[in-house]
């Protein structure tokens, strides 16, 4: 098994949206990923990035992602939000996840954010026992509000 971990490039956003697809199923919410891969590409490499990702690679396969946007707030400042972070099914239990997610930790550290937030499901029992054993602190009581492009469009 040769593992690569690296920085996403263009090329990668094909199979990072393959990913996100799964990562969408696995989250019982398939029909929510809109996104087309033009619109991933220009997001990740066009002329004003919003994003970046590192990927983990098996014998030139991309088997994970961990994919982040610097977000600030007005009571902790810059801070690193980890959008998407997913391995496939066949790869979970090998360490590859810790990989990645080590690899954001040192990002926002070697980028002097205040500190990094992602969300996770209150039902993925998985995901939650990772994050516990880096003491993250899972939050209750704040609930997801957005408005669609219909809606947006709609004003």
């Amino acid at each position: 098994m040769n593992l690569n971990l690296r920085v996403a490039v263009k090329d990668d956003c094909r199979r990072i949206l393959e990913l996100v697809n799964e990562l969408a199923i696995y989250e019982r919410a398939p029909q929510e990923v809109t996104i087309t891969l033009q619109e991933l590409e220009e997001a990740g490499f066009g002329a004003k990035p919003v994003w970046k990702a590192y990927v983990a690679e098996i014998d030139g396969l991309i088997v994970g992602f961990a994919l982040y946007y610097i977000r600030f707030s007005t009571w902790k400042g810059c801070r690193l939000y980890l959008e998407d972070f997913y391995v496939t099914e066949t790869m979970r239990g090998r360490g590859l996840g810790k990989l990645l997610f080590d690899r954001i930790v040192q990002e926002a550290q070697a980028l002097g954010f205040n500190g990094m937030s992602w969300q996770v499901l209150d039902w993925n029992e998985p995901a939650i026992n990772f994050y516990n054993k880096y003491n993250a602190a899972i939050e209750a009581g704040w609930l997801n509000a957005s408005l669609s492009k219909e809606q947006l469009l709609s004003f």
